[in-house]
């Protein structure tokens, strides 16, 4: 696990980094604290929709995937996506993100969600863990995916968006923790264990992935619904 320039202030808040760049969140955002909203962000197949639930559970606090409200509010992702285009489709999930981040708790968003301006700008004022994952391990998370993005291009297309997103997730992301071939549980003690550590993170002057547990000999169970966006 890998924190971000400004390391963590006491109660697991990072007190510099992140938020502060990728096109439209500033540092002037609201005051990250105790009570400040966690978000989940990486790319597609990382589990931030599981990850971000079970960490909600061990914290007690309320958990929201911008996914599956707009799945309810609006229809499929990929109906969205054909009938009315991407751009509609980021303006949607970029007002459930405000939506969520004022509910407060812990929100796991849809991979692409950090492309739309005014979506990162409503992160400046949460804590961001960004979720990794190798292409190799993902492969099987994504296969038969109905991800619009993905819909011609499998494996190849999602290392293409990967690489286009890949600055601005390090750019807003105060954490960092690989989820490629390690148990689930580990993945969650790590994400919660920073947000309740009252330790100041190292001087590292830059968000970089976890390195993967190499005794670990099960995959991790993390998934996404293939409802998700891409």
């Amino acid at each position: 696990m890998s924190t971000n320039g400004g390391g963590a202030a006491p109660g697991g808040v990072p007190s510099g980094g992140g938020a502060s760049s990728g096109g439209g969140a500033s540092s002037g955002g609201a005051a990250r604290g105790p009570a400040a909203p966690v978000v989940v962000i990486g790319p597609m197949g990382a589990g931030k929709s599981s990850v971000g639930k079970r960490v909600a559970k061990a914290l007690g606090v309320p958990f929201t995937d911008t996914d599956r409200v707009i799945v309810r509010e609006h229809g499929p992702i990929p109906g969205i996506f054909s009938d009315r285009g991407e751009p509609a489709f980021r303006a949607l999930e970029a007002d459930a993100v405000r939506t969520a981040l004022g509910t407060g708790g812990v929100i796991a968003v849809g991979g692409g969600a950090v492309t739309h301006a005014a979506t990162r700008a409503a992160l400046s004022g949460a804590r961001i863990v960004l979720l990794t994952v190798s292409p190799e391990a993902v492969a099987e998370r994504i296969a038969g995916s109905d991800r619009p993005l993905l819909a011609n291009g499998g494996i190849d297309a999602w290392q293409t968006i990967m690489d286009e997103r890949a600055a601005t997730y390090a750019e807003l992301a105060h954490v960092v923790v690989d989820t490629s071939r390690r148990p689930m549980s580990r993945v969650v003690d790590e994400v919660v264990t920073w947000l309740r550590s009252d330790s100041s993170a190292s001087g590292d002057s830059s968000a970089s992935s976890a390195s993967g547990d190499s005794s670990a000999s099960r995959r991790d169970d993390t998934s996404t619904t293939t409802e998700g966006a891409p």
